[in-house]
């Protein structure tokens, strides 16, 4: 980690800086990660949302406790940034994904009581990461797609939720049975 890495971090406290500095980071690739997990417990949620936003495109698993800890975040932005990184695959360059055990009951516990319906919205993207393999996600998803307050949490549950759009596609293909032949 270098000092220049320190004062780019730093420099995500500074409205006027944060974009450059963000942009300087992730130009540095995997080297800005270590530096990113180091923001993550900073004192200012600037920082907090940019090392989040370094983590999304170079996520390590040393990244992952820090990143569940700030589901619990004072800023509503912070919150939303921690869950895009914990559930998007688009950004992210390498296989560190969290453990279903590790993030889903806070990212149900978001769903259900965050008060940013932006928030929300973004829980379930992390739940629909285990609605195949989950009855608690499939639970989550189907409850809020009825129940939410934010008719666009609603619409988007539904699109998660079993039926869905996004269910659709994304549930696991059936195995095809091979043929053997027998010479």
């Amino acid at each position: 980690m270098t000092t220049q890495g320190f004062e780019l971090i730093e420099q995500l406290a500074i409205p006027h800086r944060r974009r450059a500095a963000v942009r300087a980071l992730l130009e540095m690739g995997f080297e800005a990660a270590p530096l990113a997990v180091l923001g993550l417990r900073h004192e200012n949620d600037g920082v907090r949302r940019g090392s989040c936003e370094i983590l999304d495109h170079y996520l390590i698993p040393e990244a992952i406790p820090g990143l569940i800890e700030l589901l619990d975040d004072p800023h509503p932005r912070v919150r939303l940034l921690a869950l895009h990184t914990l559930a998007c695959d688009r950004c992210k360059e390498g296989d560190c994904r969290p453990e279903e055990r590790e993030v889903l009951p806070k990212a149900i516990r978001i769903l259900k009581e965050d008060p940013s319906p932006h928030t929300r919205a973004m829980a379930i993207e992390v739940i629909g990461n285990y609605v195949h393999t989950s009855s608690l996600a499939e639970t989550a998803l189907t409850e809020a797609k009825s129940a939410d307050p934010s008719p666009s949490v609603r619409k988007k549950a539904g699109w998660y939720a079993p039926g869905g759009t996004i269910y659709t596609r994304t549930a696991p293909k059936p195995q095809r049975k091979r043929k053997t032949s027998i010479r």
